[in-house]
């Protein structure tokens, strides 16, 4: 069925809708620098030419806010087919406000929306319309938080791992922002007696450690042949960032709070990571997140989807340097919640498009998430 077109003779979005939801999560969740018990969502429906495109973020709910008041009506009326330039007058149109955090999550699940409405007005799997480099997207089973006790660490881990089939895998640590050096050190311990010698193990400190502290774990991590170090410092640090790599032999990571394009580019520019991570829910969207694997590729260096893997499958499945999707636990729970369409990461890998619906392939179980309406 051809689309409904107005004006030019092409659809045009006409209007964008914005609702925010709250999920306890099933346990207190806590990393290196913070702990939390229920998580936000914020679901964009931009609708044009007889169909309806879905985007989401997570954070704030003032997010929704944003949309409403300085996002929905600068893409009102502005052609379906051209997202790029959607995002740049969004980009634009906040220039005043503040780009880096909340006002760069609304922005960037308008822009998922947009995607996600182009790919059905053309009836086409997002992955369809991108151009796919692969047919299955790697993933990381990701939780282990720092308030889990040892019995809930070592079952989630072995679910990942025994029931799933999942070969690599990560944990929180840097707990009470580095305070608490030796309960991190023998959580990873027991995480590798959880995981067995072939699974892959990482450890995320988010930000927690000072330099040498992070040196200092780097060690242990080698031990245990942890091959994945994330953000040991703050990812505000490039230049700290790029010490710990010289000094350590895990892999050094990070790039989760890149709200721009250009903060990729000096975390490159630095020599920080030795694998990008960039956020399509965070970074501006699944735009700019294809230009951040770019910027990765030009450097050499692979590119990891951090967190909200059902956004991200389908344009990591477009980009040839890829190294994984962060399947983590609060998200992937909410996803399975709210939407139907969602992937099955049996074996280590989910596979998009490979049923065929349009789009990222989404939609909203309406009656089951107005249970956690909050906005």
């Amino acid at each position: 069925m051809a689309p409904q077109t107005v004006g030019r003779g092409e659809p045009l979005v006409h209007r964008v809708e914005t609702a925010v939801y709250t999920v306890p999560t099933d346990a207190l969740e806590g990393d290196g620098t913070l702990t939390w018990d229920s998580t936000t969502m914020v679901v964009v429906q931009v609708h044009g030419g007889g169909a309806t495109g879905l985007g989401y973020t997570y954070g704030a709910a003032a997010t929704a806010h944003v949309v409403d008041q300085q996002l929905a009506d600068v893409v009102t009326g502005l052609s379906v087919w051209d997202v790029p330039a959607a995002n740049e007058s969004m980009n634009r149109a906040v220039r005043n406000a503040g780009r880096p955090g909340l006002i760069a999550g609304a922005v960037s699940a308008v822009d998922i929306a947009l995607w996600d409405l182009k790919a059905r007005l053309l009836d086409l799997p997002l992955i369809r319309l991108l151009g796919a480099s692969r047919t299955d997207v790697p993933v990381y089973g990701s939780g282990g938080f720092t308030t889990y006790d040892e019995q809930q660490l070592d079952r989630q881990l072995r679910c990942w791992v025994e029931e799933l089939d999942i070969p690599r895998v990560k944990i929180k640590i840097g707990e009470s922002w580095g305070r608490a050096e030796r309960r991190d050190r023998e959580r990873i311990a027991r995480a590798r007696r959880s995981i067995g010698d072939a699974a892959e193990l990482y450890a995320d400190a988010n930000g927690g450690y000072g330099c040498k502290q992070a040196i200092r774990m780097g060690r242990h991590l080698d031990e245990h042949d942890v091959t994945w170090f994330e953000e040991p410092v703050s990812s505000d640090d490039p230049v700290g960032l790029a010490a710990i790599r010289a000094a350590v032999l895990p892999e050094v990571t990070a790039g989760e709070y890149g709200y721009t394009l250009a903060y990729f580019g000096q975390m490159l520019g630095a020599g920080a990571v030795d694998c990008l991570q960039a956020d399509a829910t965070r970074c501006g969207g699944i735009t700019v997140w294809l230009r951040a694997a770019a910027l990765a590729e030009a450097a050499g260096l692979e590119l990891s989807g951090h967190c909200a893997p059902h956004v991200h499958a389908h344009v990591a499945a477009a980009i040839p340097n890829l190294r994984h999707l962060e399947w983590f636990h609060d998200h992937t729970r909410i996803e399975d919640l709210f939407f139907d369409g969602t992937l099955d990461p049996q074996g280590g890998s989910i596979h998009p498009g490979a049923e065929g619906a349009p789009g990222h392939g989404l939609t909203l179980r309406s009656e089951q998430a107005e249970k956690y309406r909050t906005g």
